[in-house]
């Protein structure tokens, strides 16, 4: 009598028999299930967001000189585009308004993902 091979003695080119009970996945190839959600169920998780001016590279000594009426200037010109992080990822630009006496940022650019790195 010749038995099924296992998992571990299958032969090159072999596939293993499926497991019983195993979900078969559909004929266009995309399984069931909760990986083809829509991601829907995230939209209510909570993200840390932050505009960025600009930087600049300040001594210790610059540091411990700072005083209130300091001025510290930054590598980018009035105008310009400021930064819309997410998680400290870049996803977009824009431009600084006042809403309500509150600030805001107007996009302008959504970031691709090769500029996000």
């Amino acid at each position: 009598m010749s038995e099924k091979p296992t998992t571990t003695e299958l032969r090159q080119g072999e596939a293993p028999a499926e497991s019983p009970g195993a979900p078969e996945p559909s004929s266009s190839g995309d399984r069931a299930g909760p990986e083809t959600r829509p991601l829907e169920f995230l939209s209510d998780v909570e993200l840390r967001a932050g505009v960025e001016l600009g930087r600049t590279v300040l001594t210790v000594g610059e540091v411990l000189r700072l005083a209130p009426g300091s001025v510290v200037t930054l590598d980018r010109l009035l105008g310009d585009p400021v930064d819309l992080l997410v998680n400290d990822r870049l996803v977009a630009r824009g431009e600084v308004v006042v809403v309500d006496g509150k600030f805001g940022l107007r996009v302008t650019e959504i970031v691709s993902g090769g500029e996000t790195w």
